[in-house]
């Protein structure tokens, strides 16, 4: 279990760096409607603004997730090495019951859900 959450978190820290967020927000194609109004400058000015600062913030809140991943990890290896082959502590299973939750959370917000 241990080896198990450590590969992960691993994977995860090393994955950040490498994570690319496009700073081109997704380009809607429309129709080739002669009578539809050319796109407004500003308005695509602004979409490129928001879609830039929703990914800083997913990127801060991954760095924020992954870093409570660690410490989580961390103290399940404490709970862990202060069990032993007959007792399985609750919390053992709590922790990483939370470790489940948070990388699953994790991997959603890397797909860019």
């Amino acid at each position: 279990m241990r080896l198990i959450v450590s590969l992960f978190l691993l994977s995860l820290i090393l994955a950040l760096p490498t994570l690319s967020f496009s700073s081109n927000p997704p380009q809607i194609s429309h129709p080739h409607d002669p009578n539809a109004p050319p796109e407004d400058p500003d308005r695509q000015k602004l979409d490129k603004e928001m879609f830039k600062k929703a990914n800083q913030e997913r990127q801060a809140q991954l760095r924020r997730d992954t870093e409570r991943l660690y410490q989580l990890s961390a103290q399940l290896k404490q709970y862990v090495d202060k069990s032993n082959e007959n007792t399985l502590s609750l919390d053992v299973i709590k922790k990483a019951e939370e470790i489940e939750k948070l990388a699953h959370s994790v991997r959603e917000k890397m797909k860019g859900n």
